[in-house]
């Protein structure tokens, strides 16, 4: 840890002259569930910096970097990259400020900021083309849809399925990922987040860690924008701003589906294998990497698992198998 931090500081030292840094005044200003951190850096004009510190043993800046060029195509506000040290690891980014959507959101906000959320969404599709960013592929969403038995049922919750109850959620995890599969593809930020979207007074949201987008479901980051990790909203509510950014998605020619009730079940069924995605990455973050605090977050997205298993008759199945897992009483009346 010293002698990253020793790394970064001399590498800031040898950047100093050319934009004023006062090295000597890095302060923290984030960290994210991966290895990446990032530390504000005053200049003498008043002006401040982030340093983007990704462990190269750990991390690649280079899909950052890529990612970034295509938010800037797109007219969208992102981080602006001064300088890179891509063998280090080392970033020096504008500066978007400190306050996210999530430290300001409430009931009198919380529409405008989504409606701005999805505009810069609906721009940021707009410019989809294949073959420019890794495919959102079955091989990804199984591995990633995999975290939930692995991490989540067997090691936080320390169950072991038996025959029955693996067949049950193989079945399950092939119904939602035939459903993911089925969709048209975009460009994905794949955490479209209130955490990481930027209060600005202008020109919409900042945009924040964007560097594992993939080429995938036209559905997911309007799901993950509206099925958060750490604040949940409404129903209704949820479905208004999904209505708001459907209209505007046509509008634009991106491929959703014409009857938005085809497209309402592509967003909860995507929503489905990225909330169990989460569930088992909240678990390994705890039991891997030393980061409890996401633990306390999963009870929000068991019950996102539940809202929508029990909507649709193809995954009761799986809501059998969450109250078994959870150790719940069922609340549906469904037997098999």
């Amino acid at each position: 840890m010293q002698d990253r931090q020793q790394e970064r500081r001399e590498w800031l030292q040898s950047i100093s002259e050319r934009y004023g840094l006062d090295v000597s005044g890095e302060k923290p200003a984030s960290s994210d569930a991966g290895f990446r951190s990032y530390f504000r850096v005053p200049a003498a004009d008043g002006k401040t910096f982030i340093v983007m510190d990704a462990p190269p043993a750990h991390e690649d800046v280079r899909p950052f970097i890529r990612v970034t060029s295509l938010f800037e195509k797109a007219a969208l506000t992102v981080p602006h990259i001064y300088e890179q040290n891509i063998e280090k690891g080392f970033l020096l980014l504008s500066d978007l400020g400190k306050e996210t959507y999530l430290d300001v959101l409430n009931e009198n906000n919380a529409r405008e900021l989504f409606t701005e959320a999805i505009d810069a969404l609906v721009k940021w599709q707009s410019i989809s083309e294949p073959g420019v960013l890794p495919a959102y592929d079955r091989a990804v969403l199984t591995r990633e849809i995999n975290l939930f038995p692995e991490w989540y049922i067997a090691r936080h919750r320390g169950k072991t399925l038996d025959d029955r109850q693996e067949a049950l959620l193989k079945v399950c995890f092939e119904r939602i990922l035939q459903n993911n599969l089925a969709q048209a593809s975009v460009f994905v930020h794949r955490d479209y987040m209130p955490r990481n979207l930027m209060v600005r007074e202008c020109d919409g949201p900042g945009i924040l860690d964007y560097q594992d987008a993939l080429y995938g479901p036209v559905s997911y980051d309007i799901a993950s924008l509206m099925r958060d990790a750490f604040i949940s909203w409404g129903e209704t509510f949820v479905i208004d701003m999904t209505i708001r950014y459907w209209e505007k998605a046509r509008k634009a020619s991106i491929p959703v589906p014409k009857d938005f009730g085809v497209f309402w079940k592509d967003v909860e069924w995507m929503g489905l294998q990225r909330h169990l995605k989460i569930l088992g990455i909240f678990a390994r973050l705890n039991y891997r990497d030393g980061k409890p605090k996401y633990l306390a977050d999963t009870p929000r997205f068991i019950n996102y698992v539940r809202q929508t298993a029990h909507r649709y008759d193809e995954l009761k199945a799986l809501l059998f198998l969450i109250d078994q897992i959870e150790d719940s009483v069922p609340q549906y009346g469904y037997t098999f």
